[in-house]
């Protein structure tokens, strides 16, 4: 076991469309799109903070402004909760970014894939390890956040990781799949790795998901590989190229992911995290209860 540098950067790509959620996203950014009374890509950097991240690189096409906005001081706003005695209210809007977290942006201009997107923010970077996070993808955990147990293992190990999670067969056409073998460690390191297969052609059950922790040599390949699968730079094609030149280990998520980039996914995370949320739960359970009655349901 080793001890490596902390991981202090996390990279968000943001650039995407969001053309499953129009006409909703025609003029608002996907990742704006809340789970109650938040926005998916709070939600993520919260997980980041968690993990000792202090630098935050959302990587967009520009014209996002509403990410922008969300993260930046409102002095309207506060002055406005806090004329109105609303405390509680008001800090939970200064807490949104909280002290000494740096927010930065790179660009990218075309939408070349998430491997490109990644590449986009080398320049804020630089050669130190960093995570990576989806917005898209939240993973509710009781506890330790999936980033900061991911960061602990690289912490200990020195070695990038991958999130992964099982996942039917045939859903391989829209992941990256990753086949692993065990290590003397416990670990399981990633002996390959293969985007968006046909499941007869997947080396195992093992999806990709939207949580990474790289070392910096990610880049020399993201710099080096051309466009893979749908014409894209891949971001599983730099894996593949980083895993001959050192151990890359796949890691389990610790928790339940939604994928929110659906809209079945959006709506599963809207309820469940409506049901921890004490003055909701009853008034949701008795409507959902109202609704299987309505449309036949048990």
């Amino acid at each position: 076991m080793r001890s490596s540098p902390p991981v202090r950067k996390a990279v968000f790509p943001v650039a995407g469309l969001g053309t499953r959620f129009l006409p909703a996203t025609k003029a608002i950014p996907k990742e704006m799109l809340p789970v109650v009374d938040k926005p998916l890509i709070q939600y993520a950097v919260e997980e980041a903070i968690e993990a000792g991240v202090d630098t935050l690189i959302m990587v967009t096409r520009g014209d996002k402004q509403a990410i922008s906005d969300h993260f930046n001081r409102s002095g309207h706003l506060e002055e406005f909760l806090e004329q109105r005695g609303k405390a509680e209210l008001l800090q939970d809007m200064r807490d949104i970014l909280p002290p000494g977290i740096k927010l930065r942006e790179a660009i990218q201009a075309e939408p070349l894939g998430l491997g490109h997107a990644v590449l986009c923010a080398q320049e804020w970077v630089g050669d130190e390890a960093f995570a990576v996070l989806l917005p898209d993808d939240m993973v509710k955990t009781r506890g330790q956040g999936c980033l900061a147990a991911m960061v602990d293992a690289f912490g200990a190990t020195g070695v990038s990781q991958v999130g992964v999670e099982e996942i039917a067969p045939v859903d391989c056409r829209r992941y990256g799949v990753a086949a692993v073998e065990r290590t003397k460690e416990g670990a399981e390191r990633i002996t390959e790795i293969v985007e968006k297969p046909e499941p007869e052609a997947a080396p195992s059950n093992l999806g990709v998901v939207g949580r990474y922790v790289f070392t910096g040599e990610i880049f020399q390949h993201l710099s080096k590989i051309g466009a893979g699968a749908g014409g894209e730079i891949q971001l599983t094609d730099a894996i593949a190229r980083l895993m001959m030149a050192q151990p890359v280990h796949a890691f389990r998520l610790n928790g339940k992911r939604y994928d929110c980039g659906s809209r079945f996914g959006l709506l599963a995370a809207q309820l469940d995290y409506a049901m921890d949320i004490e003055e909701l739960a009853e008034p949701l359970r008795a409507a959902m209860s109202e609704l299987m009655k309505r449309h036949g349901g048990a």
